[in-house]
């Protein structure tokens, strides 16, 4: 379409009915403009993503599970529309508390802290955590999971952490089913912890270090883990919720395989960016899609990117719902246990 020439669609003057679906209200969306139309035009792309049989990555930054999202990735997990994770260290360290039934209420934002701390309450945003009942007790799960006899010695990558805490809480949780964790453990998805130091999970590793346990964590194993999941992919699309070091440690693996290592992969297909981060201001939270090609991160910077600027609690639900009401599950791929081959393979061709 000229861009230039009043060739648009019509804007539609919006009708909405009280038995109306997801999917009618994608195709309002879509037909509308601002960030509404690219929520619209975000949900359609997922569904391509998934129909074309993309190897798809979720990013999540933010604190997307303190406020119960953990329970949509799961889902979407089990559908097979999530193929592999890149998250922070606190969406997953606070999602195993709902597999533990330890407490996180609906608080207030407009509150004296100070109180808050005497009463022993942690605060994110409007929401809270009790530091004993919840913290605490979450301490004690990470630091027996990660106790002596973990790693023993041998290097590791986050994978293999979040597999182990998924078997875990899958083992002896008291609700196992309320953790995507779990259910990542169950269908072989790799977990990745973008910045595991940053995060409650190192903090618990402490006690054992203190007491001359040491940890190898082999973070360039992993990081060509996973550029060779991209590799190895026909085709292949990001959903990033948010931006942060998730978001690049999804992207940089375009220009690992063709800076570094001299591939010509060129990048993901498709990628979906749901942030309230600002472009302009030269970070990579709010950097664009299409700048990403200029980095070889990204396959074609004029089509199968979208952006939508807004919180992702609010549209994610949407693009998720609107996948599953519209598309048929489809089969696992199971990448965790393929993740040797598929290193292999990379290896293999990068020295041949």
């Amino acid at each position: 379409m000229d861009v230039h020439g009043f060739h648009g669609r019509d804007i539609p003057h919006i009708r909405i009915e009280p038995d109306m679906s997801i999917s009618g209200l994608v195709e309002l969306y879509e037909g509308s403009g601002f960030n509404a139309r690219k929520l619209g035009e975000a949900a359609k792309l997922f569904v391509k993503m998934i129909e074309e049989g993309a190897t798809i990555c979720l990013t999540v930054s933010g604190a997307m599970t303190p406020v119960g999202f953990g329970g949509i990735v799961k889902t979407l997990i089990e559908r097979g529309f999530v193929d592999w994770i890149i998250s922070t260290g606190a969406n997953i360290y606070h999602e195993d508390h709902f597999a533990w039934g330890l407490p996180i209420k609906q608080g207030s934002f407009d509150v004296d802290d100070t109180k808050l701390y005497e009463n022993e309450i942690v605060r994110i945003r409007d929401v809270y955590i009790k530091f004993y009942e919840t913290l605490e007790a979450e301490d004690q799960v990470i630091q027996k999971t990660f106790g002596d006899d973990f790693a023993a010695g041998k290097p590791f990558t986050t994978a293999e952490f979040c597999n182990r805490l998924g078997r875990m809480s899958l083992e002896h949780a008291r609700h196992p089913e309320r953790s995507f964790v779990t259910t990542a453990y169950k269908y072989d998805v790799p977990l990745y912890v973008s910045t595991i130091k940053d995060s409650s999970l190192a903090l618990n590793l402490a006690v054992h270090r203190l007491r001359n346990k040491r940890y190898d964590l082999d973070f360039v194993r992993e990081i060509i883990e996973q550029a060779a999941i991209l590799y190895d992919s026909e085709k292949s699309g990001v959903v990033e919720l948010g931006g942060g070091v998730p978001k690049n440690t999804a992207q940089q693996t375009g220009p690992l395989l063709d800076q570094i290592l001299r591939r010509n992969d060129g990048g993901h297909d498709y990628i979906i960016q749901i942030t309230d981060a600002r472009p302009d201001t030269g970070g990579l939270s709010g950097a664009t899609l299409q700048e990403g090609k200029s980095w070889g991160k990204i396959q074609d910077p004029n089509s199968g990117m979208v952006t939508v600027y807004t919180d992702a609690t609010i549209a994610f639900p949407i693009l998720a719902l609107y996948a599953i009401s519209n598309i048929k599950s489809r089969r696992p791929r199971r990448l965790y246990k393929r993740l040797g081959d598929m290193y292999e393979k990379l290896r293999a061709d990068y020295i041949n």
